[in-house]
């Protein structure tokens, strides 16, 4: 059986929730319709007519992409101009295009990640924070006999976590007491017979994030036609997540070694280099796509070097002026998303038994040549 489109996407958007991205990112469904069975999912880092082309001979009619076909409100679709024939060959081909921009950078999993974990960075922390995730104190009343089933089901959604320790919860034991009136089917008791249970008093905290995950798996565990349960808004401040990363080596090296060791891991044939070649560092910097503005977040993190694409001369100069080391390996590096994507994909939706495919985009969309 083929997975339906929205179902598609909320599995992509339980990897790269669209609150993560920067206001105004042009991210979501741009063109076609999700209301259909996908044959399969290609997924790549930009959307042209040889991607297009990829697709089409796949059978795959969901492209999922880190850069967007339409970024700013089309004035015509003139389908004898570039733009306008990609869209009509995506349009005659009934294949969407769904975008994940900067809340795929921004997540657990994404861009990000992918590029720091190819060098072997560790102790992670976001170059700049983008989003806090809320948290709040879910409280549920359960008998005692399925207290166990509904408390694993909830931390298996992913509740109960505070800082480093996982399965937090506390727990009260008391009587419940209900009337099932006409019109009801309860599990205990019969109607119009007041009925008295003893119950647990559950209390857990679930970030804002996994919220519906959480209050599902609950109900879905809870024995009770009818569940009590209340939910609080808390004062305290959840998980961080943001742009970038920052982490360590776990053994100093020279920037021209780590030049080499970032056209090896990003699959990128040269790169450009601000720093002397000999300069030893081994807290690293990384960020996908166009970075030139964060070199100041890097230098406040401590970081030696910056990886990221797109560094403009004057914020060259800038950067060898202030002692901070630049490496260049083009935006085109986030293509790592595209094998990294479609691995989490493919593995939610064997666990969904569907049959949908799901491929990385085997097309170079690098535009400049090395010579």
């Amino acid at each position: 059986m083929f997975a339906k489109g929205q179902n598609v996407i909320q599995l992509m958007e339980e990897l790269a929730p669209k609150h993560y991205a920067v206001p105004d990112d042009k991210i979501g469904l741009q063109l076609g319709t999700l209301n259909k069975e996908i044959t399969g999912v290609l997924i790549a880092l930009d959307v042209t007519d040889e991607v297009v082309e990829e697709a089409i001979r796949l059978q795959a009619n969901l492209i999922i992409a880190h850069h967007a076909i339409i970024f700013r409100p089309l004035a015509h679709l003139q389908t004898d101009s570039p733009a306008g024939r990609l869209y009509e060959k995506l349009i005659k081909n009934d294949i969407a295009v769904y975008i994940a921009h900067t809340n795929l950078d921004v997540a657990e999993g994404g861009v990000n990640d992918l590029m720091a974990e190819a060098l072997g960075l560790t102790g992670l922390s976001p170059l700049e924070d983008i989003h806090t995730d809320k948290l709040k104190k879910l409280v549920v009343f359960i008998p005692e006999d399925h207290l166990e089933r509904v408390r694993q089901a909830l931390f298996q959604a992913g509740a109960g976590w505070i800082g480093q320790y996982s399965h937090c919860s506390f727990n009260i034991e008391g009587t419940g007491t209900f009337v099932p009136e006409e019109g009801s089917e309860p599990f205990i008791g019969k109607q119009g017979k007041l009925e008295q249970v003893k119950e647990v008093r559950l209390e857990t905290i679930i970030p804002q994030s996994i919220e519906r995950k959480a209050i599902q798996a609950m109900l879905k565990a809870h024995p009770y036609e009818e569940v009590a349960y209340d939910l609080y808004q808390l004062d305290l401040k959840g998980r961080t997540f943001g742009l970038g990363r920052v982490g360590k080596l776990e053994t100093a090296v020279t920037l021209r070694q780590l030049c080499e060791q970032v056209k090896q891991a990003y699959d990128v044939p040269a790169l450009r280099l601000v720093g002397s070649p000999d300069k030893e560092v081994r807290k690293i910097a990384v960020l996908g796509g166009s970075g030139s503005r964060y070199v100041r977040h890097a230098q406040f993190a401590g970081a030696d070097v910056l990886i990221t694409g797109d560094i403009d001369y004057h914020t060259a100069h800038d950067a060898l002026a202030a002692g901070m080391a630049l490496i260049d390996p083009g935006h085109n590096v986030e293509k790592i998303m595209k094998q990294g994507v479609a691995g989490y994909l493919q593995r939610r939706l064997q666990e969904k038994k569907s049959d949908t495919a799901v491929f990385a985009s085997q097309i170079d969309t690098e535009p400049f040549q090395f010579v």
